[in-house]
């Protein structure tokens, strides 16, 4: 059995901020929890708090089951610990201290091998073994050749370092889900995975017995593994007890009771203001109607103690306006481009108004493609590119590699760089909600404020082919919602390469980059290699 139980939670940001108000709910055993809300409501603070890396102000939290724990820096690690260390940062709390011990016991007796060194390492064995250390290595063999194809006696000391982010990613997933711990926790566990390793993650999370609650922006992955919605929005938490298919509804229809509830409060409040106030007018003119309106009196200031009810939740209001503008028939014409030790030559035309998606692996050179025609000039390529006639492009950069961006502000970007007044930029960034970070710099936004900020900058650009690098890899739900929206209404043509199965639906055309150099267009969306069609 395992199972979390939040109650009463309050939690306050550094500053003194309120960032979580009064939060209750639970996650039962054997459901998939997903933790959804806008960028900055505390989702991830949420999980280090029932992980137990952070100390509410007040409240209680209840586990049970052995926790695991995926991070949100699974992905991005640089440092040179190795593929073993990384397992045993997820492993058990008493494992993780026997290994230490024995490490250290290891360490002494290589040192002195007398008789306290011999006993501390005997010691040290044993606890290991009663610990389950031992077993858990058993099961990271199976880990190790599942995620990395290698064996754990030779997958164990590698670095860290040298793998990617998806393997990072699906190495500390398969952990989890084969280890002994019941209730996982699990930080964007879809960020770096490729479609497959998230359709992978999807079959796992929907056999699994075990109890999880996981952040993800990815509106596929929820649709298709989670059991339950917790919403964190307002300082508030709210559960969802259907799948995603169901949430957007139950939620405007939350909205809308709590909207009626505030109207018939509003309304009772100014019956009993005028009765009050017709209490008073009659006690004015006989003394006999006092008591009647001292009644009236403790009724209103009874009704006004308990307070209305909750606010609805502030609506997500992001209005993207890319307008884009007419441009020539033909959009784009490749002829016998290649990439330089990429892929093979290949032809391609895409026209005024088309939505295409490029698919394809990690490293088959689509984030390079968007830069070539973006105009980066270090992209290494045979073939020509041509844009059409009043073809203006805009790109947005994966990762948001924005090293022009570093050190300045969103008010100052805007101000300085598309010369707005500054009343004008104020504005702009409140239509993409990013107006209380307009003084911080690029670099200390949310990543969410960080994709927002490069679509705002795309549309003042006036660009009218959209180059759009994984748009949604840091987008909150509304925002995705709110970029799709703005691109059905955009004047223009757009080329995204992205991994959001939700995303890439809403597109007319699909270009698949293969593994083996060939560039094929598809009739669908196709997310892994086995059938392609129509060679270009």
């Amino acid at each position: 059995m395992a199972h979390i139980e939040v109650r009463h939670l309050h939690h306050r940001l550094p500053d003194g901020r309120p960032l979580l108000d009064d939060v209750s709910f639970r996650v039962a055993d054997g459901v998939t929890a997903a933790l959804v809300g806008p960028n900055g409501a505390g989702k991830t603070t949420l999980l280090r708090l029932v992980a137990g890396d952070l100390t509410p102000a007040s409240g209680e939290i209840v586990t049970s089951g052995g926790l695991g724990v995926m991070r949100q820096f699974i992905g991005t690690i640089r440092d040179h610990r190795s593929v073993g260390d990384l397992l045993l940062s997820v492993a058990p709390d008493r494992i993780r201290a026997a290994a230490a011990e024995l490490a250290t016991a290891e360490r002494a007796l290589r040192e002195r091998d007398d008789e306290p060194a011999q006993l501390r390492y005997a010691h040290a064995v044993t606890e290991y073994v009663e610990a389950g250390g031992y077993d858990l290595e058993v099961v990271w063999d199976a880990v190790t050749t599942e995620a990395l194809g290698l064996p754990y006696e030779r997958a164990g000391g590698r670095d860290v370092n040298t793998l990617s982010g998806g393997e990072q990613k699906r190495l500390v997933l398969e952990a989890l889900l084969r280890g002994p711990d019941r209730l996982l926790l699990l930080d964007e566990p879809d960020n770096y995975l490729d479609v497959p390793g998230k359709q992978w993650l999807e079959r796992q999370l929907r056999s699994s017995t075990k109890t999880v609650l996981l952040v993800s922006h990815d509106r596929q992955l929820l649709a298709e593994a989670a059991d339950r919605i917790v919403t964190v929005e307002d300082r508030q938490v709210w559960v969802h007890g259907g799948g995603f298919a169901s949430y957007p509804a139950a939620r405007q229809d939350r909205i809308d009771r709590i909207d009626d509830r505030r109207r018939r409060w509003g309304e009772e409040h100014a019956r009993l203001r005028q009765l009050v106030h017709t209490a008073r007018q009659g006690a004015a003119r006989n003394d006999a109607l006092a008591s009647a309106y001292r009644a009236a009196c403790s009724r209103l200031a009874r009704f006004e103690s308990a307070g209305p009810p909750t606010r609805p939740p502030k609506r997500q209001n992001v209005r993207i306006r890319l307008r884009g503008g007419r441009t020539g028939k033909q959009a784009l014409i490749c002829e016998q481009l290649e990439l330089t030790g990429l892929m093979h030559p290949f032809d391609l035309e895409i026209w005024y108004g088309e939505r295409v998606a490029v698919l394809g692996s990690n490293g088959s050179g689509k984030s390079q493609f968007l830069r070539l025609l973006a105009g980066a000039d270090q992209v290494a390529h045979h073939g020509t590119v041509r844009l059409g006639a009043r073809v203006v492009p805009g790109h947005f950069a994966q990762t948001h590699a924005r090293p022009d961006l570093y050190g300045r502000t969103p008010a100052e970007i805007l101000t300085t760089e598309h010369a707005l007044l500054r009343n004008d930029a104020m504005a702009a960034l409140a239509r993409y909600e990013i107006a209380p970070a307009r003084d911080q710099p690029f670099q200390s936004l949310s990543g969410g404020e960080q994709a927002r900020l490069q679509i705002l900058l795309l549309e003042l650009a006036g660009a009218t082919l959209l180059l759009l690098d994984e748009p949604t890899d840091n987008l909150d739900l509304a925002s995705a919602d709110a970029l799709q929206r703005g691109l059905e209404d955009f004047a223009g043509t757009v080329l995204t390469v992205t991994h959001d199965r939700w995303f890439a639906a809403h597109t007319d055309r699909y270009l698949l980059f293969g593994a083996d150099g060939r560039v094929v267009e598809t009739d669908e969306p196709v997310w892994t290699e086995g059938r392609v069609d129509r060679p270009r």
